[in-house]
Order: C-alpha cells, then sequence, then structure tokens
C-alpha cells in the first residue's frame, strides 16, 4: 500500500501531485469528489452527497466508488466511510420521475417507507396529486422541477426518467471549414458528449477554454429551436457572431431578445436582465419561454442565475437544459438547486489540465500590497465598518502601483479593472486610457472592444461588467485594483480575461492590488482561494519593491 491517496474520516482526500500514480486517481476520483484546494503539493478533494448523487446521475455506483478509494489510498480506509458512501449513494433512484400512460408524470418508488416518508413533509405534499397504487403518487407537469428541488432537500434526490419533448426541429451544423478549418477539441467534444448522453446537466471549463463551442457542439447535436440564456446584451452579441462563424445558422435564424431588441427566431439569445425585469410585480418578458416549443435551454454562466431564473427553469423540466460555466461556486450556497434544475455536472476540467494541453495560457499571480500612510490609517480606523472596504480598496497608493504596471507591461494588451466608478474614472484619465462601465453604451463598449481585440488600442480600463462572457483573447496583462467585497467566482472570472491562449505561448500576468492591515487584505485571502484551488499560486509582493520584480517567473 504505497498509493496517492490519504482517505481520512472527515470525508476529505489528500492527493499527492507528485506521486507516480497521481493523474490516475485524480481521473478515478473525479466523477465523485469535489477539488477544494490544489496548491503545489496536496490537493484536497471532499466527498459530499451533492458529489455522490452526481456520480450516480453520471452512471457511476458505490462499487466503483469504492474500489477508487481503497485501490489508490496509501493507509486502510475508514470502514465508516465506506459505508457512508454506500448508503448516500443507495439514497439515489429509490424515488423516479417517470412517464405513465394514464396518469401522466408519476413518482415513484422502489421502498415504499421512503415515499410515505417523504409524502409526510409539508413542502411536497402539495406538489404531489392522487396515489395511483401503494408506490406510485400522481404528478403535475408543471411541479416537476419544484419536486425535485424539495426532494433534494430533504435527501431523497429523484432519478429523473420523464424524458423531454423534442421541441421544434431546427437543422444546426458546425461549420468546421471556417477559418482555416477547425474542429471541437477533445474536452469539448467529450464534454458534448457527456451532456446528451445524460440529458441536461451542467458542464464546468475554465474561462477561455471555448465553453460556447461547447454550445454551439450540444446545439448541433439537438438539431432543434434553442433559447441561449446570457448575462448581458455585449455577452448575447458574442455568441451571436460565434454561432455565425461556427454553425451554419445564418442571421435570419438568430434573434436578440435585450432591452435593445426583442427579436425571436430559431435561435434566441436572452439576457438574465431583460427575463427578470419586474413591472407591477409580474415579469412581462418571462413569456419569453412559452413563445416557441424549445428544444433546448442554454444557460451561460450558470453560477450567475438569478432567482426568477431559477422559479422559471423549475417550469422547464420537459426541455433538455445545459448549463456552462467555470466555477460552480456560488457566493450565495445554491448549488444544489443548479443541480436539481438545470441538473448534475456532465463534465468537469480542472484548469491546469487544460492549461498543460496548451489551450489556456499559462498564468503568474501576483498580489502587490501597499500600505497606507499614517493619516489615512487613522482615518480608515474611525471610518464606519460598512465604509472601510471601500476606504481601503480605493487608496491613492494603489495608482502608483497601477502606473509602475502598466508601464512595465507597455505595449501588452491590458486591463485594469475595477469595482468604484469614481477610482476607475481617475484612473482612466491619469492613464489616458478609454473607461468601459455599465453607463457606457452598448455600441460603444462593442467598439472599444473591438478595438482592443485588432491591437489599435492596448489599454482599458473596466468595471465589473466586463467580469463575465466577454471575448478578448489578445488580452494577457490583468491589474485588479478592487473587487466585489471576497467574490471567488469574480476573481476566476477577471484571471479568466487573460488565459486565452497566446500565438507566441507566452505568460499570462495576474495583478491584484491590495491594502495591507484592512479588510481589503481580508477580502484578497478570500477572494484568492479559489485560484489557489485550481492550482494558481499568488507571490506576495510589497509595492516599493515592484522594480525588481522579476517580469517573467514561471508559470505558479
Amino acid at each position: 500500500m504505497n498509493g496517492p491517496l490519504i482517505v481520512q474520516s472527515d470525508k476529505t482526500l489528500l492527493l499527492e501531485v507528485d506521486h507516480p500514480d497521481a493523474e490516475a486517481a485524480r481521473r478515478d476520483i473525479a466523477p465523485f469528489a469535489e477539488l477544494e484546494r490544489a496548491p503545489e503539493h496536496i490537493h484536497t478533494y471532499r466527498v459530499t452527497p451533492l458529489g455522490l448523487w452526481n456520480a450516480r446521475a453520471a452512471g457511476h455506483d458505490a462499487e466503483q466508488v469504492v474500489h477508487a478509494l481503497i485501490t489508490h489510498s496509501r493507509y486502510p480506509v475508514p470502514q465508516a466511510l465506506l459505508v457512508d458512501v454506500a448508503d448516500t449513494m443507495a439514497r439515489y433512484g429509490r424515488l423516479t420521475l417517470d412517464k405513465d400512460d394514464e396518469h401522466g408524470l408519476v413518482l415513484r418508488t422502489t421502498d415504499r417507507a421512503v415515499l410515505t416518508e417523504v409524502l409526510r413533509h409539508k413542502k411536497i405534499k402539495p406538489l404531489t396529486g392522487e396515489k395511483v397504487d401503494d408506490d406510485t403518487v400522481a404528478v403535475h407537469p408543471s411541479e416537476r422541477g419544484h419536486l425535485k428541488q424539495e426532494l433534494l432537500k430533504v435527501g431523497w434526490p429523484a432519478e429523473d426518467l420523464a424524458g423531454y419533448v423534442d421541441g421544434e426541429a431546427h437543422p444546426i451544423d458546425l461549420d468546421t471549414t471556417s477559418g482555416g478549418g477547425w474542429s471541437l477539441r477533445p474536452y469539448q467534444q467529450q464534454a458534448v458528449d457527456g451532456f446528451w448522453d445524460g440529458g441536461s446537466g451542467v458542464v464546468v471549463l475554465p474561462c477561455g477554454a471555448g465553453k460556447t463551442l461547447v454550445g454551439a457542439g450540444a446545439m448541433a447535436r439537438s438539431s432543434t429551436t434553442t433559447l441561449i440564456l446570457v448575462t448581458n446584451t455585449v455577452s448575447a452579441r458574442q455568441w451571436r457572431e460565434e454561432l455565425l462563424r461556427r454553425t451554419s445558422l445564418t442571421e435570419d435564424e438568430i434573434g436578440e431578445y435585450s432591452g435593445a431588441r426583442k427579436e425571436i427566431r430559431p435561435v434566441t439569445i436572452a439576457t438574465y436582465q431583460v427575463l427578470t425585469t419586474k413591472r407591477k410585480g409580474v415579469f412581462p418578458h418571462l413569456d419569453l419561454l412559452d413563445a416557441r416549443d424549445w428544444g433546448l435551454v442554454v444557460y451561460d454562466e450558470v453560477h450567475l442565475l438569478p432567482a426568477p431564473i431559477f422559479r422559471m427553469t423549475a417550469d422547464l423540466q420537459a426541455r433538455r437544459r445545459l448549463g456552462l460555466t467555470a466555477t460552480l461556486v456560488r457566493e450565495d450556497g445554491r448549488e444544489s438547486e443548479v443541480f436539481s434544475l438545470i441538473g448534475p455536472k456532465r463534465y468537469d476540467a480542472p484548469w491546469k489540465d487544460i492549461e498543460a494541453q496548451g489551450y489556456i495560457a499559462p498564468a503568474d499571480c501576483v498580489e502587490v500590497r501597499v500600505t497606507l500612510p499614517e493619516s489615512m490609517r487613522m482615518a480608515y480606523a474611525v471610518a464606519e465598518p460598512e465604509e472601510r472596504y471601500r476606504f481601503a480598496a480605493c487608496a491613492p497608493a494603489k495608482d502608483d502601483v497601477v502606473r509602475t504596471l502598466v508601464e512595465r507591461h507597455r505595449g501588452e494588451p491590458t486591463l485594469v479593472i475595477g469595482q468604484y466608478l469614481d477610482q476607475l474614472a481617475q484612473l482612466s484619465e491619469s492613464l489616458d486610457a478609454p473607461l468601459i462601465t455599465g453607463e457606457t453604451s452598448v455600441a460603444q463598449r462593442q467598439e472599444l472592444f473591438r478595438q482592443f481585440r485588432e491591437g489599435e488600442i492596448d489599454l482599458l480600463v473596466v468595471s465589473k461588467v466586463a467580469n463575465f462572457s466577454i471575448d478578448l483573447p489578445e488580452a494577457s496583462v490583468a491589474i485588479q485594483v478592487s473587487g466585489t467585497f471576497g467574490s471567488r467566482q469574480e476573481e476566476a472570472q477577471r484571471l479568466g480575461r487573460v488565459l486565452r491562449p497566446k500565438g507566441d505561448g507566452r505568460t499570462a500576468h495576474f495583478y491584484t492590488t491590495v491594502a495591507r492591515d484592512t479588510v481589503d487584505a481580508d477580502f484578497a485571502a478570500h477572494r484568492q482561494r479559489f485560484l489557489a484551488e485550481q492550482g494558481y499560486a499568488y507571490r506576495i509582493v510589497d509595492a516599493e519593491d515592484l522594480g525588481s520584480l522579476d517580469a517573467t517567473p514561471a508559470a505558479g
């Protein structure tokens, strides 16, 4: 017994990265164990009920999980953990949602006591109808999603075997002859296959790894009318351009449903913002979901789904649903709702794996710490708690750091990213660089992004509007001056802005400026956690030592 894995009774798995069998172990535990931390030498995974049910939904059984743990463990695996794994996985599938010729949708059980137990829950009973027999109860089709949500909450996840409507057929093919010829990368094809075989679910890929192409692949596989939900109008137009470039779809077949346009076409791209617009207590645009017989619904940046979209998704259980994201981390802890309403995780690729294959750029992450002058430290000390982060995040000492870093990387496509508009306006003026915020018109944003992509300008100052779904493949330097408190997903998205592979293979640079001895430093530590879990090590440099900073170290 000299395996690479240490299995502990608290359900954590420690993987020794440098062990010769580490890769085989990682591959075997990936279907059921969630990666929590991936620093240099020991990676930590955790076995959770949701992870085990994800594995069951993907076709893995308890025997495979137990075999993987025993095979790769360096020490005897705690017997209680093995029993718990078997018991937890056995809970999945004892309840199934299925179609019945006479009663339509029904909830069936292979364990009568379980059905009796769940029907006594006050939130579950109203979602079911008459008893068909001792093992079966009718369910109204409109309650399919809500019932799955509630069953998951009480620890009895239902296996959904009720299938999907085909939706309105619409031919969609991948155009692999465009742009000099291309094909789906192996991991993109695996993601499409994993999604399609499972019927609905989530694909997790790093920023810059081509999630849009996975969406296009799923659309071609489905060849039906498709509704694509995205974070903002710029993202909608980038999806449109990519689909026109990579598929057989024409301009007339793709509609935009946003604040600016209300087009419903065989492929319709809608923004979360317009769908969640509320007037007089109602969401007038949710009718879009019934406007056509959609065969596929794609959720871009699924980790950002607003609550009304969750509620609406509960009613879409008969449609195939594909969620795309770089991280299933949700700051509100609603990962289980993604599982029950969109579907289980169907494919997940660690960032460093994709980097090792050359599909995303290696990155050097540096935290630059500034010290507040004594007068500002005193002002910070007496500031109201809710004002302290803004005070520290906007410290004038950061401006000097940004100027030094911009000068250091002059000629390289650089983004300066922040949260506070007055801070960004000031930086935009002092750097003589264009500024993009929520106030910037969509047309102006698109023009500035085009100029940046085509090399006409190499420096942009951007607010959080550039966090998501903005395709700037040329960006190779990002300088973060302030963030949304301790948001891990935002940190991942911002690093993702510079991870597209560079034509010359150069390393990307991600800098974050932090005021030491303040809540800014506390929030920075929390934001960095997700990237540290993915294997990105931050170097910490004092602002005064920037001059001696090695510009091109090995990627961390």
